[in-house]
């Protein structure tokens, strides 16, 4: 049965980096806010869990600083604790760990290949809308129009795994390069001490705190409409089913997960079409593993140039030496499987992946692997490919969706969720005034 506390202005499904960024704004806007999360804890894909006391991230493990992602913190009033590694990013080119903070992409590509010249070219071409090439062309055929060298090749590939969660064969070169020459190329992030979690964990307690409500364990199982536009939902919430009313909904649980809590009859078959079409969720493989040896002799992320398919190593506790036990050293090694959309062999990536890390890091047969991870499928690294994002917007004008499955073109990760989420309450402002009740 409804009461009254279980009226809302909105109510949003889903308390990962988008739902939570998103319920956020509606919160300090002044709109009584419901965040309903399945899980036990917030962040979704972008969390961390407790393995023996360290903090393991089971998806995203680096946050943007002075972008829009800190924008929000600082408006909504979070505290956003996130430590920034100095240099952020090395490369591993011929061996040696290179810095090219400060020397952008002409210094990257002068340590790679006498053809650098002609990349910068091309680069310098893309910044005008003119120069950009068409969406068809990936970013690894893109990249063969001037030079054959594997290094090139590799440090692109793992730059598309790195941001984008796919290979340079399966990214367009027009989304790679919008992101690198009009989002910038070497963006400035950090870690949170207490894993990832810790900044979703932030936000939660800025929405409580303004009176909203986040209900976890909880489930939202279907959506309530009437006259086409969503009057409330019923949800789970401790194995009992709660009736919950709202003004407006946003859904977090992908474009594929709202369809379903609508149910299909209520939409259109071309919006149905859409939906199937934009679902193809990325893969990613992740070792996280710790050792008493420091085994990488850098601060923050060390990309690679020349590898089987491990795109970059994470050290997080030089940085945060609180996400391990005292004498303890954490890292994660990454890879994109090919495909990175569709199916693989996972047993076969993973040693890949394992095969690259004991080549690149000497002494990591020596570690502790805490876990190996394979995120696909329906709880992949990124919903869509970029490039290939549904809308927004969907068919019932009171529901929109946030998150990596509806990015801004040429955008990714946390980020790209910080975005959607303040494009989506632009729109609900405009559309749901807070002095205007129903």
């Amino acid at each position: 049965m409804t009461s009254s506390e279980n009226t809302f202005d909105a109510l949003v499904v889903g308390a990962g980096a988008g739902g939570l960024l998103a319920a956020a704004r509606l919160t300090h806007l002044g709109y009584r806010t419901l965040v309903v999360e399945r899980l036990e804890h917030v962040g979704g894909r972008a969390s961390t869990r407790d393995i023996d006391g360290f903090r393991v991230n089971n998806g995203a493990i680096v946050i943007e600083v002075d972008g829009i992602t800190q924008e929000t913190f600082d408006e909504v009033g979070a505290t956003f604790d996130v430590r920034r590694p100095s240099p952020p990013i090395l490369y591993r080119i011929g061996g040696k760990n290179v810095d090219v903070t400060g020397g952008g992409w002409g210094f990257l590509l002068s340590k790679l290949t006498r053809q650098g010249a002609k990349l910068l070219t091309g680069l310098g071409a893309a910044r005008k809308d003119d120069g950009l090439p068409d969406h068809e062309l990936s970013t690894a055929d893109w990249v063969a129009k001037f030079t054959k060298n594997d290094a090139v090749h590799g440090i692109f590939r793992n730059m598309c795994g790195s941001v984008f969660a796919v290979g340079s064969e399966e990214l367009p070169a027009r989304v790679f390069l919008t992101y690198f020459t009009r989002r910038s190329a070497f963006k400035k992030f950090g870690f949170c001490p207490e894993g990832t979690i810790g900044i979703w964990r932030s936000l939660a307690e800025t929405i409580t705190a303004g009176g909203g409500e986040v209900w976890l364990s909880s489930e939202v199982r279907a959506l309530h409409l009437r006259e086409g536009q969503v009057t409330g939902a019923t949800v789970d919430r401790g194995g009992q089913p709660v009736e919950v009313t709202a003004r407006f909904a946003v859904s977090d649980a992908g474009p594929a997960a709202t369809v379903k809590l609508v149910g299909e009859s209520n939409l259109p078959e071309d919006y149905l079409e859409q939906v199937r079409g934009g679902d193809r969720p990325c893969a990613m493989l992740a070792v996280n593993f710790a050792s008493q040896e420091r085994l990488v002799e850098v601060p923050g992320m060390l990309s690679f140039a020349s590898t089987r398919r491990l795109c970059y190593v994470a050290n997080f506790t030089d940085t945060c030496p609180e996400m391990a036990p005292e004498g303890w050293n954490l890292y994660v090694g990454t890879s994109v499987p090919k495909p990175a959309v569709g199916d693989f062999d996972e047993a076969e990536e993973k040693e890949l992946l394992l095969q690259d890390l004991r080549d690149e890091i000497p002494g990591f047969d020596r570690a502790r692997i805490l876990s190996s991870v394979v995120t696909r499928d329906d709880w992949p690294p990124q919903r869509a490919v970029s490039g290939f994002d549904l809308p927004n917007t969907t068919p019932v004008p009171n529901l929109w969706n946030v998150g990596d499955g509806v990015k801004e073109y040429a955008n990714g990760g946390t980020t790209a969720c910080a975005e959607t989420a303040k494009l989506v309450v632009e729109q609900i402002t405009q559309r749901y005034p807070i002095g205007a009740r129903a």
